[in-house]
C-alpha cells in the first residue's frame, strides 16, 4: 500500500537525517491519523479510501497492536527502573556499613519473571517471596513432574525433592520431567537435571531415599511448604503427621484413572489436616494404584500444575487457596467441583483444633 511505503520512506529519511525518534514516531502518527480521518469522512468510493483498503478498521487494529507492544515495553522499562532504584537505595543505605547488598534480581531474572511481576497479585514483592521460599516435594513421578517444572519455572528459590525410585520406561507415558535417555537414573537426579536446565537461578536439593518417620521431622524443618505427590497412603499419613506437628502447610493431591483431587492441609492456620478428612484408609482394593487401574497421560499434568499454582498462591499471598476446601476434577467429563472440608474433633494428629 502507498501509505505504508510513504511511512517507510519518512522513517528512513528521518533516520538518515538523525531526526529524534520522538519526532519520527510523531510523523508516522500524523500519517496514520490522516488515513483514518480520510476513511471516516470521504465517500466509500473515493480513490484515496479505495487505495488504502476501503475500511478504517484494519488501521484501528494496527494502532491497538502498536499500543500493546508499546505498553509491554514500557512495563518492562518500569520494572527495570524499579529494580535499579531499589539497588541504588540499598547501596546508599549500606554506605559506610560494609559492602552494598546485591539487588534482589539480576537483569536476566527480571526478564525471566516479567510476566509474574506484571500481575498485581504477585508483582515484585511476590516474586521476591518466591525466590526466598524453600519448598519440599515428595515424589518425582506423575504429579511431581509438572509440579517440579512449574515451581522451577516460577522462580521458587530452593526446591527439595525426595524419591527413592529409578526412572522406568513405563513412567514416560506421563512423567514428563524424565527422558528416555535417563531410564535407570534415580528420579531425583533426573528431575534435578531438567529443573536446572530450565532455570539456572534456583537451587535444587535431591534426596534419593524414601521418606521415613526417622528423618521426616528434620527434613521438613528446613522448608516453608511441603507438597505431597506420592501414590501410597503410608507416605501420605506420615507427611501429614509431621507437617501438622511442625505447623508446615501441606498441599496434597491424588489421581486415579481420569480423576484427581487436591487440597491444602493446614490445621495451625484454620484448616483441617489430612487425617481429619480421611480418618481411615480405604479398604484394600477399593482405591487401586495407577499401576493397577491405569491413568490417562495428561491427568497428572493437570493436577500437578494445580499443585504448583496453589503453592505459588500460598507463597505470594495471591487469591484464595484450598485451605478448608478440596477441589475434585473429573477429566473424563470435564467437570470440577469444590467441597468444604472441616477439622474433626478428636483427630489424633491435630486434635481438631478448629473443629
Amino acid at each position: 500500500m502507498q501509505v505504508l511505503l510513504l511511512a517507510l520512506v519518512l522513517f528512513a529519511v528521518g533516520t538518515a537525517l538523525k531526526v529524534p525518534m520522538r519526532v519520527r514516531l510523531g510523523m508516522l502518527a500524523l500519517l496514520w491519523l490522516a488515513v483514518v480521518i480520510g476513511h471516516l469522512l470521504l465517500p466509500a468510493t473515493h480513490p484515496l479510501r479505495v487505495a488504502n483498503g476501503g475500511d478504517a478498521r484494519p488501521w484501528l487494529v494496527l494502532a491497538m497492536a502498536v499500543l500493546a507492544v508499546w505498553a509491554y515495553r514500557a512495563g518492562l522499562r518500569r520494572l527495570r527502573s524499579r529494580a535499579a532504584t531499589a539497588a541504588a537505595a540499598a547501596a546508599t543505605t549500606a554506605a559506610g556499613h560494609g559492602p552494598a547488598k546485591a539487588p534482589p534480581f539480576s537483569e536476566a531474572e527480571l526478564g525471566r519473571y516479567a510476566r509474574h511481576m506484571m500481575l498485581r497479585e504477585i508483582g515484585g514483592p511476590g516474586q521476591r517471596r518466591l525466590k526466598g521460599a524453600k519448598v519440599l516435594v515428595i515424589g518425582a513421578g506423575g504429579l511431581g513432574s509438572p509440579l517440579l517444572l512449574y515451581l522451577a519455572a516460577a522462580g521458587v528459590g530452593t526446591i527439595g525433592v525426595i524419591d527413592d525410585d529409578l526412572v522406568e520406561g513405563s513412567n514416560l507415558q506421563r512423567q514428563v520431567i524424565h527422558t528416555d535417555a535417563r531410564i535407570g537414573t534415580p528420579k531425583v537426579f533426573s528431575a534435578q537435571m531438567q529443573m536446572e536446565a530450565l532455570n539456572p537461578f534456583i537451587t535444587v536439593r535431591p534426596y534419593h531415599r524414601r521418606l521415613t518417620e526417622a528423618d521426616a521431622g528434620a527434613l521438613f524443618a528446613g522448608y516453608d511448604l511441603v507438597l505431597d505427590g506420592t501414590d501410597n497412603f503410608d507416605t501420605r499419613y506420615l507427611a501429614n503427621r509431621v507437617a501438622a506437628r511442625q505447623g508446615t502447610p501441606l498441599i496434597a493431591a491424588a489421581i486415579t484413572q481420569w480423576e484427581g483431587q487436591i487440597a491444602l492441609y493446614d490445621p495451625v492456620r484454620g484448616g483441617p489436616c489430612y487425617e481429619c478428612v480421611f480418618p481411615e484408609r480405604p479398604a484394600p482394593g477399593l482405591v487401586p494404584s495407577c499401576a493397577e487401574a491405569g491413568v490417562v497421560a495428561a491427568l497428572p499434568g493437570v493436577m500437578g500444575s494445580m499443585m504448583a499454582l496453589e503453592a505459588i498462591k500460598l507463597l505470594t499471598g495471591a487469591g484464595e487457596g484450598l485451605r478448608g476446601a478440596m477441589l475434585i476434577y473429573d477429566g473424563l467429563y470435564a467437570e470440577s467441583r469444590r467441597i468444604t472440608t472441616r477439622s474433626r474433633t478428636g483427630c489424633p494428629v491435630c486434635g481438631g483444633m478448629h473443629g
